[in-house]
């Protein structure tokens, strides 16, 4: 396969659009958080909890979805979970009632638990050597380009209604029909019972590099869903008087340097350790999340925000390749489930934590919490993964 147009293959292309919806759910809906929270009269604290009850399943589920992708096939489990997120999510546009709104979030959310695992797991399953980072930072690019879009299409489309963000959910009906017929996936691995995979699963899992991995899983998302993309929109609204279009478009920009970056990751390798981008993002996370509080021009917040998305392209897709390389095929899937299980559990709490903390201290304390957590993660990275590459 001609490495140069690895991007116009056929499978990581479906795959691409499974990862635009990954990150579907949330993208599109933060730059609409002070409209949502202005038309159902809620607290700027209460609107958090539409990332929380919709990263919430993943927590139970994304493992239970990884061992039957691993069993029984990635689009049995794929394709199902595609349809339940567009139904689910589209419900969300017709009620006012803010609980019952939470419950079609929890059930978009449960069709959403196994999208971002089963989307990486098939990169590993289909690329390896060189082209595995390639595919993965191109994959990483496209998930940037999802949350640089979405923002502003969210933002967009709030600035007409408070609840058109959520008609943007079903485009994930054709997604489920081009894996369908499009994609074609390795074949579950019959060589092993149930209980001898689940007994060479754990022994695998015991990996300190593997545990390192996890826990960085989920202080990265606890830094971005619950400082970045829930209270930077307040932040910005409340210091400089912008709303949801603008937010937008200062999320969107952080994206695209995500994008930037994550694209160059074939040959960033051949010049940094992958353990080395990893803690360059974490300094970057810790600068970011200190300078933003104090930042009284709005142009100058863009620094900020770019360097946010520096992190971003630096960390996520090294931490997906990284972590898809230890783990053999035969528990791929739910190698790459527990890591999006870990991911939620740092989506769920992040916007609970760091609300927590911006009810008793204030927005800028909030900055400071996320940029200790980056500071706690840098030291992980330095005394449990230094031995990888």
């Amino acid at each position: 396969m001609n490495q140069k147009k690895l991007y116009f293959d056929t499978p990581l292309l479906v795959i691409f659009s499974v990862t635009l919806m990954a990150v579907l759910g949330v993208a599109s809906l933060t730059p609409a958080f002070p409209k949502i929270a202005q038309s159902l009269d809620l607290q700027e604290n209460e609107v958090g909890w539409l990332i929380s009850v919709f990263t919430l399943p993943g927590i139970f589920f994304t493992p239970v979805m990884g061992i039957l992708a691993d069993r029984l096939g990635r689009k049995i489990v794929l394709v199902p979970s595609l349809f339940l997120f567009a139904i689910a999510g589209f419900a969300c546009f017709f009620t006012t009632n803010f609980e019952l709104l939470l419950v079609f979030r929890f059930f978009q959310g449960l069709g959403s638990s196994s999208i971002s695992s089963i989307n990486v797991t098939l990169i590993g399953d289909i690329y390896s050597g060189k082209q595995r980072p390639q595919a993965m930072g191109y994959n990483a690019s496209v998930l940037s380009i999802g949350t640089a879009t979405y923002p502003f299409v969210g933002g967009l489309l709030a600035a007409i209604a408070w609840n058109m963000p959520f008609l943007l959910p079903l485009l994930a009906i054709p997604v489920g029909l081009a894996v369908i017929f499009l994609l074609h996936s390795p074949k579950p691995n019959k060589s092993q019972n149930l209980k001898q995979y689940l007994s060479s699963t754990v022994k695998s899992l015991k990996n300190k590099a593997v545990i390192g991995l996890f826990l960085i899983s989920i202080s990265t998302f606890i830094i971005l869903y619950g400082a970045f993309l829930s209270y930077l929109p307040f932040l910005l609204h409340q210091k400089f008087g912008i709303e949801s279009f603008q937010i937008g478009l200062f999320l969107s920009l952080s994206s695209l340097f995500t994008a930037f970056v994550a694209s160059k990751l074939g040959k960033l390798i051949t010049i940094f350790k992958q353990t080395t981008m990893l803690k360059i993002a974490f300094v970057l996370y810790a600068l970011v999340c200190l300078l933003l509080p104090n930042i009284q021009n709005l142009y100058l917040m863009l620094l900020p925000v770019a360097f946010f998305g520096i992190a971003q392209g630096l960390n996520i897709p090294n931490l997906q390749t990284l972590l898809a390389t230890l783990a053999p095929i035969e528990q791929r899937a739910v190698f790459m489930s527990i890591n999006g299980m870990v991911l939620q559990i740092g989506q769920t709490l992040g916007p609970v934590f760091i609300g927590f903390i911006f009810s008793l201290s204030g927005i800028e304390t909030a900055f400071y919490s996320a940029a200790f957590v980056a500071f706690i993660m840098l030291v992980l990275i330095f005394l449990l993964l230094n031995r990888l590459k």
